[in-house]
């Protein structure tokens, strides 16, 4: 892997705070502080900025994270209830509008919508073959993170084609999240319509992957016929298929395999430390997610965040192959290997196995909880065939396919057809809730599933209804604007 330090993208006062997040696997840019009408001369210049755009997507390890610990599926965890107490905050439901790790997925955000917008602010300067790709990637990044900030709050300033620049924010106005939802599906139909589903670098952007996140956003407004009508497309042409040997998908050997439609890459070569985590090449979460003071094998210590608990657990019938591939019972492994380990705050005798840490080289850089490998596998194939029965079941459209898919994925896990699922309506959207959970836990999507679907205020303890199906604004931002924004309601 290889590293990217885009200084000269410009960032702006609306997203205070971004430091330079590091590296994809595709080439090195040298840093250089351009003034953007000396730019974009050149395709060198349009794929540099480009790399800058996907920079930011190494930041979403906050997201997932933080996605899982809102849920049902696990406890914030660390060493006290006030290591890192934003994220206790959020776990507990008692977060405010002043919280650093709800404000760092603000700003990241923003800051890889602003990257993306620099690129397409300048598509027209200069023509170059296959510059359709370049844009179509930078319009599917756009959509990406304009996806993870309308889920998060909702309502959000809508910059399209342009940099939002300093000063502008006393004259912007949050955009209502429909209208940022059809920029979405607009940016991903460009993607899906201007790339290839097999790119020769791994972690480009893909024709799949625009459609799988096109097919996602459908679903998260209920858009059904849309949903799956794209996701349907997508199972029957693109490359995709389920790994057979699931034990293999989150370790090392099976990055970027044939499950894959969309993965975020990681690398251990170059470090960061806690003033500037976006800085690091490495997965942070999977640090924080690991084992506290662990010496044993396979894995290396963590932070002991993001700890699953005893219902997740249950949640897996018996004889499920994934279940010891999502979680690891850290005292039967410790009496199976002779591991030795600490126990945290909220310790439950669980982690979240997919994104631990594994064994590594010796000569990683920089702070090793802070700079681990592991790629983040953002969208699966299974995940796609789990949409596709949802939108065809609660859209009413053919209760049999979404039995195919589900089964698919269930025939998997049980290597048989005898846990086939033979239920149709309401019963069959609930066995489809329930695969989502399992096939899914610890890869931070459970918090939304339940908040889109309405089932949130009946699942999380703490959660209010009319409240917690959004996060605040950080009132930092709001205050930026002269107090032009409203706050999201009841906060």
């Amino acid at each position: 892997m290889k590293t990217i330090q885009s200084k000269y993208i410009a960032t702006l006062l609306l997203v205070i705070g971004i430091f330079y997040a590091c590296s994809d696997d595709f080439v090195n840019v040298t840093s250089e502080n351009e003034n953007s009408e000396n730019f974009f001369n050149s395709e060198e210049d349009y794929e540099s900025a480009l790399l800058g755009a996907y920079d930011l997507l190494q930041s979403t390890y906050l997201n997932v994270m933080m996605g899982e610990i809102a849920s049902d599926n696990t406890l914030a965890g660390g060493e006290s209830a006030t290591d890192v107490l934003g994220i206790q905050q959020v776990d507990d439901m008692s977060h405010t509008p002043v919280n650093q790790q709800l404000r760092d997925i603000w700003n990241w955000m923003f800051a890889g919508v602003n990257r993306a917008n620099y690129i397409l602010e300048f598509k027209d300067k200069t023509e170059f073959s296959g510059k359709e790709q370049v844009l179509a990637q930078a319009r599917f990044l756009r959509a990406y993170y304009y996806f993870e900030l309308v889920k998060w709050f909702g309502d959000v300033p809508l910059a399209v084609d342009k940099r939002i620049l300093f000063g502008e924010q006393f004259n912007l106005d949050r955009t209502p999240s429909n209208e940022v939802y059809a920029q979405i599906e607009a940016d991903l139909q460009f993607a899906a319509d201007n790339l290839p589903y097999i790119q020769t670098e791994n972690g480009r952007i893909t024709k799949g992957a625009a459609q799988a996140l096109l097919g996602k956003a459908y679903l998260y407004q209920n858009k059904f016929p849309e949903a799956a009508n794209v996701l349907d497309d997508l199972i029957m042409n693109g490359p995709y298929d389920l790994v057979s040997d699931y034990n293999m998908i989150f370790e090392h050997e099976g990055e970027n395999n044939i499950e894959s439609v969309f993965e975020i890459q990681y690398t251990d070569t170059e470090g960061a430390g806690f003033g500037c985590l976006q800085c690091s090449e490495g997965n942070v979460a999977v640090g924080f997610n690991g084992v506290r003071s662990y010496t044993g094998p396979e894995y290396t210590s963590g932070f002991s965040f993001n700890v699953p608990v005893q219902e997740v657990v249950d949640a897996f019938e018996d004889g499920d192959s994934r279940k010891e591939v999502a979680i690891l019972d850290i005292e039967a492994w410790a009496i199976e290997t002779g591991a030795t380990y600490g126990t945290g705050y909220e310790h439950t005798g669980y982690f979240n196995r997919k994104y631990i840490p594994r064994e590594r080289s010796a000569d990683a850089a920089g702070d090793r909880n802070l700079t681990n490998p592991n790629n983040y596998r953002a969208i699966r194939f299974a995940d796609v065939l789990l949409m596709a029965a949802e939108a065809f079941n609660r859209g009413g459209i053919d209760d049999g396919k979404a039995r195919d898919y589900v089964n698919r994925v269930r025939r998997r896990a049980f290597g048989d057809l005898n846990h086939d699922i033979n239920t149709s309506g309401s019963n069959l959207t609930e066995d489809i809730y329930r695969e989502r959970r399992v096939e899914l836990v610890g890869e931070g999507h459970r918090f939304f599933d339940l908040v889109r679907t309405g089932r949130a205020a009946q699942e999380i303890d703490g959660f209010v209804a009319g409240k917690h199906e959004l996060f605040p604004i950080p009132s930092i931002e709001i205050q930026l604007t002269g107090n032009r924004w409203e706050q999201n309601p009841n906060y």
